[in-house]
């Protein structure tokens, strides 16, 4: 037997078996007699081998290794595997197609070594789960597999967090033969299930609108979610469970999978002939072709892969915790965020210094932390028509230097921020005038266009170099402590003038290794700002952005009912910590609703807080509350930032008949407890309605902070909390409750 201290990864010699242990899981597969890397088994923890589970049957029409001999009831298009690869008989979803010299695709791959080591391995370029030296816990295994043909390799890379219950899953293509190859879909990671009947959870929607949660059975034939827009969408997100019929947040086996990059991806839910069920998630098959030269080796991005027999609330804290200790990184990863303002709503592009100072007097007079220009400061940008690629600073817009009104703003007490949307330029604008071919069009045709924009090459060095150089001039004009990256438009009319010869299925990757190397520079020269990504708010919401900036803009819909559903899809696969929310005007500037300025705030402190809105008009009375939310929300923080994050209910829980939403936040030690609730319908004489708490210490009492009731702990959890009666329409309620 073969294993590190505390046994998280096992090598059993004898039977071929690989064990995987994290403190909830076991994750097994076996190297079995022909060198193929079966999978066996991943759930609760067992003690012992599952390679009981594998059965062989002569099956019609499923094929057999040559190796196999005359044995017909080995066929890999029936045993569950670790890394299928088309060319072997399996006609399922696969997850490495290979284009070889002469022109035939397949290959073969078998067991040929492995190791285990300390710590958890890197990914040169790319995003990826980390531990640190003070923490290490983590653990690495590397399975090298071998085409039995020659001139390939794969090492299959897994990283093993027992604290956490998530393992991690990369690969590594290598061309060790003469000519050079193309890699026509590469998928990162893949599970097998040899029985069980399941659902595919995922996360579909648009702009304005995203991450909208459906459940679907997984049936006969193949299932299969993605984007194609060179982002990884409003449209479906990188992050899908596997759930067994029946799981729900409290009980049941569920499985996660989140794809660690910000691009093109594709996820398939199959169910084959024999009930079997495969899931796979990487990049996109159709947009992608890798040319792979003798030598060169292609590394795919990471998988988290977690699973949890509690249910779905207990995989989605596996998930809150890996991305908010182990993902998100700087000097915002822990400490609380500034309440900001952002002048977007409030002005759009109408707006001056004084006008921006006007606005900064009042937020800092009612204890916001920052105030953030949003677009419009830079070039000619007076309109969402020009400017773009011109990151000078509008001086005569301004009314100066930008520094003095900076200067001006932090002797406030003020930090200040700038928005930014650096892959992308305007046909207006001296960038594009001057190099045109820096924007992405098809030879001889007129681009598609987007909101007046064009997309910039960030698969050239050169383009990233330039815009690079323009953003730090800017960034070292001024104190500038926040930064907003944001990216309006989906990726079309996809090639290069640059005439390297790569084509359009190796652009979209080397766009997004292009985004993030420009991220790591920015993180590294200025390790003290404060990044928030964006995409139209959550076109690009995912493992992999968080790497680099510890919170997104959820969405462009501030309409704070609307938000209650995006930040309902959002919790399951993402921490509160990674939300960019904000109280914004009514009636809202996206849907027209009036809501209270409570609940606004209730509702946006689900997230990194601040405001967006003209707060000179706003009556007395909000601005009270404007300072009663902005005390709570620094009051809160730590149970908001680290507590556990609960969902009482929502589109998959009627237990309320859909007339309230609530959730809650619970300190890991169980002392206290926010819970938050919002009244979605109103009506006459309505009937009593309760909710049910979550994760509270059974034999305790908790005292309601406000009335200083007390409640058994165990009341709270089976009978529930009686919901006041609403008065308004959509009216709030914030319970704070400590442990007696």
């Amino acid at each position: 037997m073969e294993d590190l201290p505390h046994m998280a990864i096992q090598f059993d010699v004898t039977t071929g078996i690989f064990s995987l242990e994290t403190n909830g899981s076991t994750y097994q597969m076996q190297a079995d007699r022909h060198g193929c890397l079966l999978h066996l088994y991943y759930g609760a923890p067992i003690n012992g081998p599952a390679d009981y589970l594998l059965t062989f049957y002569d099956r019609g029409f499923s094929g057999n290794p040559y190796d196999a001999g005359t044995d017909r009831t080995y066929s890999l298009d029936a045993l569950p595997q670790e890394f299928p690869v088309w060319g072997t008989g399996d006609y399922r979803s696969t997850c490495l197609t290979v284009k070889r010299p002469d022109g035939s695709c397949g290959c073969d791959l078998r067991y040929k070594s492995h190791s285990i080591r300390s710590g958890k391995y890197d990914l040169p370029g790319l995003p990826a789960v980390y531990d640190t030296a003070e923490q290490c816990t983590s653990q690495t295994l590397e399975i090298e597999l071998e085409d039995i043909c020659g001139g390939l390799s794969v090492t299959l890379l897994y990283g093993v967090f027992p604290e956490l219950d998530v393992i991690t899953r990369s690969a590594v293509v290598k061309n060790t033969g003469t000519g050079n190859i193309f890699l026509e879909a590469v998928q990162s990671a893949c599970l097998d299930f040899v029985g069980g009947e399941y659902d595919l959870i995922q996360f579909y929607g648009r702009h304005a609108m995203e991450r909208n949660y459906q459940r679907s059975p997984i049936l006969h034939g193949a299932m299969v979610i993605g984007s194609r827009r060179g982002t990884s969408s409003h449209q479906y997100n990188p992050f899908v469970i596997a759930s067994e019929r029946g799981a729900n947040e409290d009980h049941g086996d569920c499985y996660g999978m989140s794809f660690v990059y910000s691009g093109n991806f594709t996820c398939t839910a199959e169910r084959d002939q024999y009930d079997q069920t495969r899931l796979t998630i990487g990049l996109s098959g159709g947009q992608f072709s890798w040319p792979l030269a003798p030598g060169e080796c292609f590394t795919a991005p990471e998988v988290i892969l977690s699973y949890s027999g509690r249910g779905l609330a207990a995989l989605s804290h596996n998930y809150h915790r890996t991305l908010r200790r182990h993902v998100c990184r700087g000097k915002y990863r822990d400490i609380p965020r500034p309440v900001l303002i952002n002048n977007w709503e409030a002005t759009y592009f109408d707006f001056t210094g004084d006008k921006i100072l006007e606005i900064a007097r009042r937020a800092s007079g009612l204890g916001v932390e920052m105030l953030v220009l949003d677009d419009g400061w830079f070039g000619k940008r007076d309109n969402d028509s020009k400017g773009l690629g011109d990151w000078q600073v509008n001086e005569e817009k301004l009314g100066g230097p930008l520094s003095n009104l900076v200067e001006t703003i932090n002797g406030l007490g003020m930090k200040f921020g700038i928005w930014t949307e650096p892959e992308m330029v305007s046909e207006d604008s001296d960038l594009y005038r001057a190099h045109p071919d820096w924007a992405f069009a098809l030879p001889g045709r007129k681009p598609v266009r987007s909101r007046h924009q064009l997309v910039l090459d960030f698969s050239r060095p050169e383009v990233v170099d330039h815009i690079y150089g323009q953003l730090c001039r800017v960034l070292d004009s001024a104190n500038i402590e926040y930064l907003k990256w944001d990216m309006n438009r989906s990726i079309c009319d996809v090639w290069s003038a640059a005439g390297d010869g790569y084509g359009c299925g190796a652009i979209l990757h080397r766009y997004v290794l292009g985004l993030y190397g420009f991220l790591e520079r920015l993180n590294r020269r200025y390790p003290d700002l404060l990044i928030e990504g964006c995409s139209g708010g959550g076109g690009r919401f995912d493992a992999g952005m968080l790497y680099y900036a510890p919170q997104i803009w959820c969405s462009d819909n501030t309409d704070a009912v609307d938000r209650l559903f995006i930040q309902y899809g959002t919790s399951f696969g993402y921490p509160v910590s990674a939300v960019g929310s904000h109280v914004s005007a009514v009636p809202n500037h996206q849907t027209g609703r009036i809501t209270p300025m409570k609940t606004r705030g209730v509702a946006a402190m689900a997230g990194s807080f601040g405001y967006e809105l003209d707060l000179s008009k706003i009556t007395e009375e909000e601005t009270a509350c404007v300072r009663r939310q902005i005390a709570d929300f620094h009051k809160f923080w730590p149970l908001i930032h680290d507590g556990d994050y609960y969902r009482l209910s929502g589109p998959s829980r009627p237990d309320c008949q859909r007339a309230v939403a609530a959730w809650e936040f619970v300190a890991q030690d169980r002392s206290e407890v926010l819970v938050n609730l919002v009244s979605l319908e109103c009506h006459g004489n309505p009937p009593d309605l309760y909710v049910k708490l979550k994760g509270l210490e059974q034999a305790a009492l908790y005292q309601d902070e406000s009335s200083g009731s007390l409640y058994p702990g165990g009341a709270l959890m089976t009978a529930g909390l009686p919901i006041p009666r609403p008065t308004v329409e959509y009216e709030s309620w914030q319970i704070h409750l400590r442990r007696a």
